[in-house]
């Protein structure tokens, strides 16, 4: 599989769903609020030797403001773009190292256009169908919590007030599609990865 080109990744998900591809393949869903460190934390388990998938929000933002759109989340067709580029990354990476590390999901593409009172496009239904068909996650979702502050970046233009919201419509959105929430409390970079070393039973 390693070997394919994208195309034929995606054109043979079926079988690979069929041979319990994506029960085999461990794969966590780390989220949190925006500011909550994820970041660093995909960073160091990366350093770590895991393997790890970019979040697509960030970098959708980024495109876009390149291409002199200074607020992408204001454009109903944001939310469109963050799950096309998220469906492309959990689909190329079929190989790695066991577990795989996700920053961000389609849950929370679900829960930011909750947030921005974007109604769910189709797109975003389908993927979020097929997630949960396909068991690509892991059901416990290790979600970090907010750091008590919040750094404003050009991805990242809101209060702490809006932050804690959106942190409530994040939990909210992975409890009520049944996954299991596992709180990664504040603290240092290497505090954190420890503690998610701890609750997976990791030897890393």
């Amino acid at each position: 599989m390693c070997g394919e080109s994208l195309s034929e990744v995606i054109a043979s998900g079926e079988r690979r769903t069929q041979e319990g591809f994506h029960t085999a393949m461990k794969r966590y869903i780390v989220t949190g609020a925006p500011g909550a460190g994820k970041t660093a934390i995909i960073r160091q388990l990366e350093v770590d030797g895991f393997s790890v998938v970019e979040e697509a929000a960030t970098d959708v933002i980024a495109l876009w403001q390149a291409k002199g759109v200074a607020e992408p989340w204001t454009q109903p067709e944001f939310i469109d773009a963050i799950v096309s580029l998220q469906a492309t990354r959990e689909r190329r990476l079929v190989c790695g190292t066991d577990p795989q590390f996700h920053d961000r999901s389609v849950v929370c593409t679900a829960a930011l256009a909750d947030y921005l009172e974007f109604p769910r496009p189709l797109s975003l239904d389908e993927e979020l169908q097929r997630v949960r068909a396909e068991n690509v996650f892991q059901s416990r979702v290790l979600f970090l919590k907010n750091l008590g502050f919040i750094t404003r970046t050009e991805a990242r233009r809101i209060t702490y007030e809006e932050t804690v919201r959106f942190e409530r419509i994040h939990e909210r959105t992975y409890l009520d599609l049944g996954f299991e929430i596992t709180f990664i409390d504040a603290g240092s970079v290497l505090e954190r990865v420890k503690q998610i070393k701890s609750v997976l039973s990791l030897k890393h």
